[in-house]
């Protein structure tokens, strides 16, 4: 398995498509990628040589987006800018409701968590 920006991308998948398990790398941010280091898309990463690897570490550490670490502390703090402001977004968050404006009459399961059975609900 090769290691990029941290992560152990898979060696069975095409090149962009195993960039893509980096945090904050996309399909298009991967295939721009390969496009700008002319990587054939068609090759898998366990193929790629050890120059190709080094090429496509080198170029996401200069690149000018965020991965991983820095990105995930970058939306954490957001996230406790809104709760400190006490806006409603950063209430909703606190509360483990949905944020954008979904409805939570009956959906939201993901968001609230298994349902709760109420006590002398049955007739």
């Amino acid at each position: 398995m090769a290691r990029i920006a941290g992560v152990n991308v898979p060696d069975n998948k095409r090149v962009p498509i195993a960039l893509t398990y980096v945090h904050g790398i996309g399909r298009t941010t991967a295939f721009k990628i390969c496009e700008k280091l002319g990587i054939d898309v068609q090759l898998r990463m366990g193929q790629a040589d050890e120059d190709t690897l080094n090429a496509i570490r080198s170029e996401i550490e200069k690149g000018d987006f965020k991965i991983e670490g820095d990105l995930r502390r970058e939306i954490s703090l957001n996230i406790k800018r809104l709760m400190d402001m006490k806006c409603y977004r950063g209430l909703r968050h606190r509360s483990g409701l949905p944020v954008r404006g979904q409805r939570t009459s009956t959906n939201a399961r993901t968001r609230k968590g298994p349902a709760k059975p109420i006590a002398g609900k049955k007739k």
